[in-house]
């Protein structure tokens, strides 16, 4: 195979990956955060 290729494909794949680790961390905890905001704070789920 080409090197040329062979190096897109390596970011292609990093650039994926630490798409959908940002998306499985960031999610839960957003969620956790509102919902921790309204225990405490009396703060509404959608603000």
């Amino acid at each position: 195979m080409n090197i040329g290729l062979i190096i897109l494909m390596i970011i292609g794949g990093a650039a994926g990956l630490f798409s959908t680790l940002y998306i499985l961390i960031s999610l839960p905890y957003m969620i956790i955060k509102k919902i921790v905001r309204t225990v405490r704070y009396g703060i509404s789920l959608f603000d």
